[in-house]
């Protein structure tokens, strides 16, 4: 297995372990009207980001894993907007709400420099090895 694949693999495994921590601690929270539409936002971007993540893994091209890198930026930086609007709503403890923001800041940074580099890749094919 190269070192893609196992990297790959273990951050699958650390968006789809985001999506799983998220939605279990706002399943917690009971229903209101100021909850419910968040919740059901957060738990949509959230949950592409580890799917679309997933996908790009599998992409049979270069195109298609940047269009899905693309996608998993946009909903990475979408779910940290939800994570800040719980925060300045006060629906989530402090010290999970800034877990959650720290860990989906990373994935946010490490896709788009990944986005980056592809975009680099497709821009100037003649560079790549």
């Amino acid at each position: 297995m190269t070192t893609e694949t196992n990297y790959n693999q273990l951050f699958a495994r650390r968006t789809k372990s985001l999506t799983v921590a998220i939605i279990n601690e706002l399943s917690e929270i009971p229903y209101s009207d100021k909850i419910s539409n968040i919740r059901k936002q957060i738990f949509r971007s959230s949950s592409s980001t580890a799917s679309n993540y997933r996908a790009m893994c599998r992409a049979r091209s270069l195109r298609e894993k940047y269009s899905k890198i693309c996608i998993v930026v946009e909903e990475a930086d979408e779910t940290i907007f939800w994570l800040e609007l719980l925060n300045e709503l006060n629906l989530l403890k402090k010290e999970k709400l800034n877990d959650f923001l720290k860990e989906c800041d990373e994935i946010l940074k490490a896709t788009s420099s990944y986005k980056k580099k592809l975009g680099d890749e497709l821009k100037h094919p003649q560079n790549q090895l």
